[in-house]
C-alpha cells in the first residue's frame, strides 16, 4: 500500500489551519490553545475597535497573519485572513454601534453620505479580491495604512464640547472618499475605518467623538458588502470566524464605553500609534 505523503501533508495543514487535530484515539478535536489564541486576538482588536471607532482589522490583520505561525500553529493565507477579518469587523462594529446609539454622536447625514457608496465599493472589492494574488492584497493593505498614518500626524485642532448637532462637511468629498475606501478595503477584508476616521478628521473636519461613533456605523454598513463579497469569493473558515465573532460581541461594547470617557487627543494618538506600528511591520515584510 502506497502512502501519498504530499497529500497527507496538505491534509494536516488544512486541519491545523482550522484548529482541528487528531487525538490519541484517532478522533478529531479542536485545539484549545489555538482557539484561545484566536479569542485573545479578537478581543484585543475588538476592544480597540469600540474605543477608537475602527473595525479592528488594522490590528487583527497583522495578528492573524503573523501570530499563529509564531506560536507553532499553521499560518493563514492573506485571503483567509481577509475573510475572517471581514466577518469579525461586521460583528465588532455592530456591537460598538449599539454602545454609541445614545448621546447624539452618530451623525446620520454623514453615515448616509458615506455608507451607501462605501458598501457598493466594498462589495466589488471583496468579490474581486479572489482574482488577486496574496501579495497584491498585502500591498493594498500596506498602502492604505501608510496613507492613514500620514493623515493621522497632520495637525488637527479640536477640544471636547457638549453639543455636536451642528457638524457640517462637504458631501461630495465624503461620497467620493467613501467609494474609494470601500473598493480598497473590500480587497483586504477590512471595512476601511482605519483610513475612514483619518479622512473624517483631516479632510472633512469632523470632531473626533462624532468621527468615532459615525465611523462604527459606516464601517458596519461597509462590512456588509465586504463580508458578502468575501464569502461569495471563497476562503471562508467557519471556526476562526465564530471565535473572532464571540470575542467581538464581548469586547467592542467595553471599548466603546471607555472611549466615551477618554480625552479626544488621547484617542487620536492611540489610533495614530496603532496605524504607524502596523505600517512599519507590513512594509518591513514587503521590502525585506
Amino acid at each position: 500500500m502506497q502512502i501519498d505523503f504530499e497529500y497527507t501533508r496538505i491534509c494536516i495543514l488544512q486541519t491545523t489551519r482550522i484548529g482541528i487535530i487528531a487525538n490519541e484515539k484517532g478522533g478529531m478535536v479542536l485545539d484549545l490553545g489555538w482557539v484561545i489564541t484566536l479569542f485573545v486576538m479578537g478581543f484585543i482588536g475588538s476592544f480597540i475597535s469600540g474605543m477608537i471607532g475602527i473595525g479592528g482589522s488594522i490590528i487583527n490583520y497583522p495578528m492573524l497573519l503573523y501570530i499563529p505561525p509564531l506560536l507553532g500553529f499553521a499560518a493563514f493565507t492573506a485571503h483567509e485572513v481577509s475573510t475572517v477579518n471581514a466577518v469579525q469587523v461586521f460583528f465588532a462594529t455592530l456591537a460598538g454601534m449599539f454602545a454609541y446609539r445614545k448621546g447624539g454622536l452618530i451623525n446620520k447625514k454623514l453615515v448616509i453620505a458615506m455608507g451607501i457608496p462605501i458598501i457598493a465599493g466594498s462589495f466589488i472589492g471583496g468579490y474581486g479580491s479572489k482574482f488577486l494574488p496574496d501579495s497584491a492584497i498585502n500591498l493594498t493593505y500596506a498602502v492604505m495604512a501608510l496613507i492613514a498614518a500620514v493623515m493621522m500626524f497632520m495637525p488637527k485642532k479640536e477640544t471636547d464640547r457638549a453639543d455636536y448637532s451642528d457638524v457640517r462637511f462637504n458631501t461630495t468629498v465624503a461620497v467620493m472618499a467613501a467609494a474609494t475606501v470601500g473598493l480598497l478595503s473590500g480587497i483586504v477584508g477590512a471595512a476601511g475605518a482605519f483610513i475612514t476616521v483619518p479622512i473624517m478628521l483631516v479632510v472633512l473636519k469632523i470632531p473626533t467623538r462624532v468621527a468615532i461613533a459615525s465611523s462604527l456605523a459606516i464601517t458596519f454598513i461597509s462590512s456588509i458588502g465586504t463580508t458578502v463579497g468575501k464569502v461569495m469569493g471563497g476562503h471562508m473558515l467557519l471556526i476562526p470566524s465564530l471565535v473572532m465573532v464571540a470575542a467581538s460581541i464581548v469586547a467592542s461594547p467595553l471599548g466603546a464605553h471607555l472611549g466615551k470617557k477618554m480625552n479626544v487627543k488621547v484617542l487620536q494618538w492611540i489610533l495614530a500609534a496603532l496605524i504607524t506600528a502596523t505600517v512599519m511591520k507590513i512594509w518591513a515584510d514587503i521590502l525585506m
